[in-house]
C-alpha cells in the first residue's frame, strides 16, 4: 500500500512540446525596404539584375533622380515623382504611374496605366493596350534597350519581345478637340531621355541603347502606317527560328528602305494557316510546333526586299512571305483582323 502523498506516474511533470514548424514558416520573407525607393532628391538609385527576381516594387516621392530597375518584377507603382529619369525592366503584371510630372521613362510590362500625370515621355513595351486617365501632355515611343540579362528577364516575366502595342493608346478621359497623348519622333536619342547610369553601383552593367542592339524590335507603330507597299513575313517555330528572326530584322534595318510597322508572336493552328494564308500542308504542320512570329514591313518595294534578305537565312525553315498583289493585300487584311480579334479576347 503506497503512501497517501506519493506521486502517481500520471502526475509526473511533462516536457513542453516543441512548437511545430511548417514549411511556409521557414521561408525568408522579403524586407519591404529592399523593394522600395522613396523620398530621394537628386540621387541615382536602383537595382541590378538578380536583386528583385519577380517581386513587387514601389517608387515613391522622388525628385530629380535617376532610377534604374534592371530586373524582372511582378508589378511596380510609381507615385508622386517629379523630374525623374526611370528605367523599369520587364514586369509580369502592371506598371502604374500616379501623380507624376516632368518624368522620362523606359518601361516594359504586361499592362501600363497612368492617372493624374502630366508632361511625361514614355518609351514603352506593353503586351496589352496602354491606358491613360486624367493625364495630359504624355508622349509615347517604342522601347529600345539592351543588356545581357534583359532577354531572359522578358521570358521570366512571361513577355514576348514581339508583342508590343506601345502606340495603341486608350484615353479614359479624352478632351474634345485636344490630344492628351502624342508619339515621339522616331529618330529620338535615348541619352536625351534615360541615359545609361554612370555610378559605381551599376558599373558591371553592359548597356547599349543602339537601335540594332535592342532586344525589342523597333516598330513605327500602326498609327504611322504609310501608303506604301506592305509585306507580311511569318516565321514558324523551329530550333533556330529565334536567331533567324533577329538576323532577319537586323538585315532589313541595314538595307534601310523598309520600316517595321508592327510585330506579333501568337499561337495558330493548321486551320488558321489555310484561312489566313494559303492551303499548304507544310505551313499547317509547322503551326503545331509552337507560336509563330509575324513582322509587318512597309516600303516602296517591301516584298522584294524581304525576300532578298530572307533568302540566305531561310535554310530548311518554314517562313511565309506575302505577295505584291491583291492576294497579298488580302492576306495582310486577314492577318490584322485576326490580331485584333486576339487582342479583344
Amino acid at each position: 500500500m503506497g503512501c497517501l502523498f506519493s506521486r502517481s506516474s500520471n502526475d509526473a511533470p511533462k516536457e513542453e512540446e516543441t512548437p511545430k514548424v511548417f514549411s511556409w514558416d521557414k521561408k525568408d520573407r522579403p524586407d519591404p525596404k529592399d523593394f522600395t525607393i522613396e523620398k530621394l532628391n537628386g540621387e541615382t538609385a536602383g537595382r541590378i539584375p538578380g536583386k528583385i527576381n519577380g517581386q513587387q516594387f514601389i517608387i515613391n516621392q522622388c525628385e530629380d533622380c535617376n532610377i534604374y530597375i534592371f530586373d524582372h518584377n511582378a508589378t511596380i507603382t510609381v507615385d508622386n515623382c517629379t523630374n525623374c529619369r526611370i528605367f523599369i525592366g520587364p514586369s509580369k503584371g502592371s506598371i502604374f504611374l500616379r501623380n507624376c510630372k516632368d518624368c522620362k521613362c523606359v518601361i516594359a510590362c504586361q499592362q501600363f496605366r497612368t492617372r493624374d500625370c502630366r508632361n511625361m515621355d514614355v518609351l514603352l513595351h506593353c503586351d496589352s493596350q496602354p491606358i491613360i486617365e486624367a493625364t495630359t501632355k504624355i508622349r509615347f515611343g517604342c522601347f529600345r534597350y539592351y543588356y545581357p540579362e534583359l532577354l531572359d528577364q522578358f521570358k521570366s516575366a512571361g513577355l514576348s519581345v514581339y508583342n508590343n502595342t506601345w502606340s495603341n493608346i486608350h484615353d479614359f478621359s479624352p478632351v474634345p478637340g485636344e490630344d492628351n497623348w502624342t508619339l515621339i519622333s522616331q529618330d529620338f536619342k535615348m541619352e536625351d531621355y534615360v541615359p545609361a547610369p554612370s555610378s559605381e553601383e551599376f558599373s558591371s552593367m553592359k548597356i547599349s541603347t543602339a537601335p540594332d542592339d535592342s532586344v525589342v524590335p523597333f516598330t513605327q507603330g500602326n498609327k504611322r502606317r504609310k501608303a506604301e507597299q506592305a509585306c507580311l513575313v511569318v516565321f514558324f517555330k523551329d530550333v533556330g527560328s529565334e536567331e533567324r528572326i533577329r538576323n532577319f530584322v537586323k538585315g532589313i534595318t541595314k538595307e534601310g528602305s523598309c520600316t517595321l510597322v508592327q510585330s506579333k508572336e501568337i499561337e495558330i493552328d493548321g486551320d488558321d494557316t489555310t484561312r489566313l494564308f494559303v492551303e499548304d500542308q507544310q505551313l499547317a504542320d509547322a503551326a503545331g510546333k509552337g507560336p509563330v512570329v509575324s513582322l509587318e514591313y512597309s516600303g516602296a518595294n517591301a516584298v522584294q526586299v524581304c525576300q532578298d534578305v530572307l533568302q540566305p537565312l531561310k535554310g530548311e525553315s518554314v517562313v511565309f512571305v506575302s505577295t505584291a498583289d491583291e492576294a497579298g493585300n488580302k492576306v495582310m487584311e486577314n492577318w490584322n483582323n485576326h490580331l485584333e480579334c486576339q487582342m479583344g479576347m
